[in-house]
């Protein structure tokens, strides 16, 4: 593979694999998990994957949405910060888990968690949109996608 794939190249050479994702995301979007969460949801996933280009995306598009920065210059460390609901404690400990699966099994305490604050139809919302995000790091990451972040 070339050392850089451009997203104009990837878009052009794969439309339906964009079109696939991005009407999966639409579709789970419009179910009724709160803007704020998935935001939450994309940033942290992407943080775990390392993946700079989605971490300033969806940062900045959390930021446009109405998010504190406060909330999320602390998101690696919301175990630790009282500014989390349990709501989305629920979702970004699902997020981890999911994301990090091949490194531990998902305790049985988690699913309880979730089923606590998500209905049934948010649960499999809550999943989906873990695997869409990081099916996006994932190929942002294999094409070299770069962040737009300035000179420094």
């Amino acid at each position: 593979m070339q050392e850089h794939v451009s997203r104009a190249d990837f878009y052009r050479l794969q439309p339906e694999l964009v079109q696939g994702l991005k009407s999966t995301q639409e579709a789970v979007e419009a179910s009724g998990i709160e803007p704020g969460l998935i935001h939450l949801i994309f940033l942290r996933a992407s943080q775990l994957n390392g993946c700079a280009f989605c971490q300033r995306m969806h940062s900045e598009e959390a930021r446009g949405d109405g998010e504190r920065q406060a909330r999320l210059d602390v998101l690696p460390a919301w175990r630790e910060s009282p500014g989390f609901s349990e709501r989305e404690r629920a979702a970004l400990a699902w997020t981890e888990a999911l994301t990090l699966l091949a490194e531990s099994e998902i305790e049985q305490a988690l699913r309880d968690q979730v089923r606590a604050s998500f209905s049934l139809e948010e649960q499999l919302s809550l999943t989906s949109l873990v695997v869409i995000i990081n099916s996006w790091n994932r190929i942002v990451l294999s094409c070299g996608f770069r962040p737009d972040i300035g000179e420094g």
